[in-house]
């Protein structure tokens, strides 16, 4: 009997245990730890999830909610994300801070971020030129027998740069759990319309695929599925963050409203709107499924729209001093100090144990391009394999790259070996719509006194004619002038930028001859054609800096009159036709940060030409001949307040008047207040100084608005003897003016003591 007292007390003994343990199991399945607690002296919350819409530029008023929630103390266990909401929340997610949130944000320039094409300065020399040759009105790719539009309204290299430095320590996550903070991205499969939700791969293109906002950023392919923006389908993805375990959510909306009938009447207005709509319905439907438990924030951004890019600061104040003044709707998820702390302290081990070293490069490949056009790209990078990687020198090769304007996709990713070096793969895409490139452009003149010129232009670029990256450039011109163009540039060798162009160049138009008075005297045609081949030797990277050329030339030049009135220059003659065989030098550096208005920089070219020229008609011969001219202008900005001061000299061996194509002044900001050609000669001198200030308005259309003026002085003489300083003209301006996306833009007032005053309106390139 003892005994079996003694086994039945026994038995109820371990069974009180076995529920005593299976007790505690429950509960502490029930009550979630915060990160950085044991289980043992978590407290008792709920599971907070941040859900953060999409909204453009609205969205940096999600950086100002992050500040007051870390000082109201609330701890987000994980964050889901739209758009831009995608792009606040993926760093935040990934450990940066708020504040570090605010300073990187308000640190970028905003305004350049989205250009097409990489800054003025890193072009190679034969892409700035064609900023010169005419300002395009129309640009369109040709393809496989059709014309092609750019993908995307504005390019986003350098946001995906960007993303890729702020993302570097997330590179070897296998998922988006692994972050100090698990994360989801959403995006829109744009063949299929379904949402994808991104939880796993590369998190920068994950960030860049959810902000794809269609007609404005190309849709971005990943694993297969090309994507588009999530705003489309979910742009308040509530439901991501439930399916992720979150109990309460925190929902922060700044989608753009709907706009008004006033902004409808254009094609792109339309377009967004409709977009507007698709993502405010999605978006009332997220909002019906929070609950009491929820919350709910919609900082109140008036009218400041999703492309407000450059008011990044204004829009992270709204949002921290709207989520300041629900405090107390915060409060009820905030932990104490020394909770928040450890939540805090193990985001930033968790970052610090995803960065790790950046080893040295074990090698370098390319995607997107075949093995000899690698190879000649390569020879133009500083990282190899062997250096230790560098950043920011890495970041410098992925612009050069994109400064090509080949390819509408530059990435890079890295892969770490077993022995902590790394496997770099530059990754790029070709243009959709290249490689022959077409581009129309249009320049237009009055002084609104009978005196203009219009004159419509079309170029077509043909890329990569060959594996070794030949070229062929050609551009007509109709109107005052009929001009035709043409040009092989063929690179020597894969490892040498030296280079060999041959072209040919054919114009037709018709000039007016003036007197000393400024009386028309005649009005004469002249048509010429010339062909060269040079030899050339870019200088700097990639020819960024300029170019030099020696080669020779032959041309035939030929002059008609076509009105003489009674009164005729003394050496005017009749109708001439020569030709003319030599050598030429050229150079020409240019690293003006813009072609029109431009605010820093400089740009130099001059030109010798030494042969013989010899005549028939009128007057038959031959002797030797000398042409030289030199252009510079320098420019240099104090806010936004510009100083532009540019020159001018000539010189051509001693010719009638009227044969050929002699240095001529007049025209706006060349001797502003004279006909265009009215001051001409052998001999040339000419000084401006230029004026300007940006405008503070933003009209869409233009870059940028200015007012300026300019003060100009130079004069032209037939004689070497003739050339004195106290006899150079004086030519002044008065100016607002616009960088359009069809040219600069003039409506200037302009006045000469011995020409004109009166208005002046030009548009495109002279």
């Amino acid at each position: 009997m003892p005994s079996r007292r003694f086994a039945r007390l026994a038995f109820l003994h371990c069974l009180g245990l076995l529920l005593a343990v299976s007790a505690t199991s429950v509960m502490a399945q029930q009550t979630p730890s915060a990160p950085g607690e044991t289980g043992a002296a978590a407290p008792q919350r709920p599971r907070v999830g941040l859900v953060l819409s999409g909204g453009g530029a609205r969205g940096f008023a999600h950086v100002g909610v992050l500040k007051a929630l870390e000082a109201a103390r609330v701890p987000v266990d994980l964050i889901v994300g739209t758009s831009m909401g995608a792009i606040i929340g993926g760093l935040y997610a990934s450990g940066m801070t708020a504040d570090d949130l605010e300073r990187e944000i308000l640190g970028v320039e905003w305004g350049n971020l989205f250009d097409r094409r990489e800054p003025r300065q890193m072009l190679s020399q034969r892409r700035k030129e064609e900023d010169f040759e005419l300002s395009p009105v129309l640009t369109l790719g040709f393809r496989d027998g059709e014309f092609i539009l750019p993908s995307g309204a504005i390019s986003t290299r350098s946001l995906e740069m960007l993303l890729r430095r702020y993302t570097l320590s997330t590179r070897h996550l296998a998922s988006f759990d692994g972050l100090p903070t698990p994360f989801r991205a959403v995006a829109t499969d744009m063949e299929t319309g379904k949402a994808v939700v991104l939880d796993h791969g590369d998190l920068a293109a994950a960030l860049r695929a959810s902000m794809s906002v269609p007609g404005v950023f190309a849709p971005l392919e990943v694993d297969g599925q090309l994507l588009g923006d999530g705003g489309l389908v979910n742009n308040l993805p509530v439901d991501v963050a439930r399916r992720m375990g979150a109990e309460v959510i925190i929902a922060v909306n700044i989608g753009t409203p709907l706009a008004g009938r006033e902004t409808l009447g254009t094609v792109f207005g339309v377009t967004m709107q409709m977009v507007n709509i698709l993502t405010e319905q999605n978006v009332q439907a997220s909002i019906a499924t929070l609950t009491p438990r929820d919350l709910l924030l919609q900082p109140p951004l008036g009218q400041l729209t999703s492309a407000d890019f450059g008011r990044s600061r204004e829009l992270v104040q709204i949002g921290n001093d709207y989520a300041r003044t629900v405090g107390e709707a915060l409060a009820r998820f905030a932990v104490d100090a020394p909770a928040y702390q450890r939540w805090a302290q193990a985001r930033e081990a968790q970052e610090k144990a995803n960065t790790g070293r950046i080893g040295a490069v074990a090698s370098v490949k390319f995607e997107g391009v075949d093995a000899a056009r690698a190879e000649r790209l390569s020879s133009t990078l500083d990282i190899a394999p062997g250096q230790r990687l560098d950043v920011p020198t890495l970041e410098r090769d992925m612009q050069k790259l994109a400064a090509l304007g080949d390819y509408e996709r530059v990435d890079y990713s890295l892969s770490r070996r077993d022995d902590g070096t790394e496997d770099l793969t530059l990754r790029l895409r070709e243009n959709t719509w290249g490689p022959n490139y077409l581009r129309l452009g249009l320049d237009l003149r009055t002084d609104f006194q009978g005196q203009g010129a219009f004159n419509l232009r079309i170029s077509h670029n043909r890329h990569w004619l060959n594996e070794s990256g030949a070229e062929w450039r050609n551009r007509v011109q109709l109107g005052e002038t009929l001009g035709l163009y043409s040009e092989i540039y063929q690179p020597l060798t894969l490892k040498s930028d030296r280079f060999v162009a041959g072209y040919v160049d054919a114009s037709l138009r018709r000039v007016e001859l003036y007197t000393e008075s400024g009386q028309t005297a005649a009005l004469v045609q002249r048509q010429g054609i010339q062909v060269g081949l040079d030899m050339g030797w870019p200088m700097g990277l990639l020819g960024n800096v300029g170019d030099m050329r020696v080669g020779l030339v032959a041309a035939s030049r030929k002059v008609t009159p076509d009105i003489i009135a009674g009164v005729e220059p003394e050496d005017l003659v009749g109708s001439l036709l020569w030709t003319e065989v030599g050598v030429r030098a050229a150079i020409i550096a240019d690293q003006l940060d813009y072609a029109n208005f431009p605010s820093r920089g400089y740009r130099a070219k001059g030109e010798l030409v030494l042969g013989r020229r010899s005549f028939e008609g009128v007057a038959t011969g031959s002797s030797s001949f000398t042409r030289l001219e030199g252009t510079a202008t320098g420019v240099k900005s104090w806010g936004p307040h510009t100083f532009n001061v540019g020159a001018r000299f000539a010189y051509a061996s001693q010719i009638p008047i009227g044969a050929i194509d002699e240095y001529a002044l007049g025209g706006f900001q060349q001797l502003s207040g004279y006909r265009v050609g009215q001051v001409a000669g052998n001999y040339l001198l000419f000084g401006r100084l230029t004026y300007y200030q940006r405008l503070p308005w933003n009209v869409g259309v233009a870059r940028a608005l200015f007012v300026g003026g300019s003060l100009e002085a130079g004069n032209a003489w037939s004689q070497r003897s003739d050339i004195t300083l106290r006899k150079l003209r004086a030519g002044s301006s008065l100016f607002i003016g616009a960088d359009t996306g069809i040219g600069p833009l003039y409506l200037s007032i302009v006045s000469a003591p011995r020409g004109y005053t009166g208005l002046y309106l030009f548009l495109g390139r002279p």
